[in-house]
């Protein structure tokens, strides 16, 4: 027999403390962020002091984050303390933990539909309460689960070999980066590292413009001159893997636009981060209209008679000879901080502009069949998703056999 019931009458829901930043600490329990169970990289804060053990989370726990990403998780990281935004959920002796955590990954989408918000977005304790949720006998409950686990099982070994065969594709683009960077036996003459000569990069700088500018925008462009409309300001969300990315958070008006003709960019441009994740690095595409460089980037105009803007970049993500001489110049600051002198002052073997034609060519054309494999890996995973929806909508509306 199956009764109807709702989230509320299943289960008790328990929200987290709200920590206060004045409360982080290095060592005691880690504070249980929504980043934390959403993304496994994500720096835990701490807490040595003690507070309600209504707060506190085990292994095993079952907790469910109802704001900025909705989702249900079986905690496995120990005792820690639990932050606002999640609820700890404690089923009643009638529902099976699992029963109830497979349910909540079901209704994700539904739950999606009912919060409010356009930021962060996040479900209100009503509607939640009230989702209707079957309930069948304990039993019934486990038959269902096991069927899951054993389904679940077979997609994560499959996920699991796509994500190896990802990280394999990523050593594969770095090895041949590094293959470039020291002289690419590959291309057709054979060159050689002792063949190229060795230049600072303030000697392939252009000698039409200023070769490399540091982003004005921290003094001149205070945050009441932000728009939210207008000329793009590019930024480090601009950089990926070598490659530029589409999107802007900081807009400009044409007035104030008069004023920064200076720092304005152009295609075949470099631009690099100089903070945060210092040396990401890509070439300004074409495409890319009226732009002004953000304080966090160094832009780089370089001689094209002497340097090929792409293999500077691949030369640069090789992470050999140039990165090894970041570190040292860097070292020392408490925050890694890339400036125009520390730029300019390294150097690095040159190829010739034909070595570079070639060395480009194989780069891009290995590269292209690494992104159709890339791509269809991707959709793989996509597919593993879907599947996943599509075994937890057969369980819970009666399909699962």
């Amino acid at each position: 027999m199956t009764n109807v019931m709702t989230l509320g009458e299943v289960a008790t829901y328990i929200n987290g403390r709200a920590f206060k930043p004045s409360e982080w600490e290095e060592t005691g329990l880690p504070i249980i962020r929504i980043q934390n169970l959403t993304e496994s990289n994500k720096k835990y804060n701490y807490s040595s002091k003690t507070f309600d053990e209504k707060f506190r989370i085990k292994n095993d726990d079952l907790l469910f984050a109802w704001s900025a990403s909705l989702g249900a998780f079986i905690w496995k990281g120990g005792d820690a303390w639990l932050n606002q935004h999640i609820f700890k959920v404690e089923p009643k002796p009638f529902i099976q933990k699992r029963y109830l955590y497979y349910f909540l990954l079901y209704v994700i989408a539904d739950l999606y539909a009912k919060t409010h918000g356009s930021g962060m977005v996040h479900i209100t304790k009503g509607p939640f309460m009230s989702t209707p949720i079957q309930v069948p006998s304990r039993p019934e409950q486990k038959r269902i689960v096991e069927k899951i686990d054993e389904l679940f099982s077979d997609l994560d070994a499959a996920e699991a070999e796509l994500l190896i065969s990802q990280k394999k594709l990523d050593i594969y683009r770095t090895s041949l980066l590094t293959l470039a960077s020291e002289g690419f036996p590959l291309t057709e003459k054979n060159s050689t590292l002792s063949s190229w000569k060795r230049v600072k990069i303030e000697n392939i700088l252009s000698d039409s413009d200023k070769g490399m500018t540091t982003g004005p925008f921290g003094t001149m462009l205070p945050k009441k001159d932000h728009r939210k409309v207008g000329i793009p300001v590019l930024g480090i969300e601009n950089i990926g893997n070598g490659i530029f990315v589409d999107g802007n958070k900081i807009f400009i008006d044409i007035e104030k636009s008069r004023e920064l003709k200076s720092f304005q960019v152009a295609p075949d441009d470099i631009i690099i981060s100089r903070s945060g994740t210092v040396g990401k690095l890509c070439v300004v595409p074409s495409y890319v209209g009226e732009a002004y460089l953000s304080t966090n980037l160094i832009r780089i105009k370089l001689n094209k008679k002497k340097i090929i803007p792409q293999f500077f970049v691949y030369f640069f993500l090789s992470k050999g000879i140039v990165w090894e001489q970041i570190k040292e110049l860097c070292k020392g600051s408490t925050r890694p901080f890339l400036n125009q002198t520390i730029l300019k002052s390294i150097d690095f073997p040159l190829p010739s502009l034909d070595d570079q034609r070639r060395i480009l060519n194989i780069i891009e054309s290995k590269f292209s069949i690494c992104d159709v494999l890339q791509k269809q890996i991707a959709e793989s995973i996509i597919k593993s998703k879907a599947l996943r929806q599509g075994i937890l909508k057969q369980a819970f509306e009666g399909g699962l056999v």
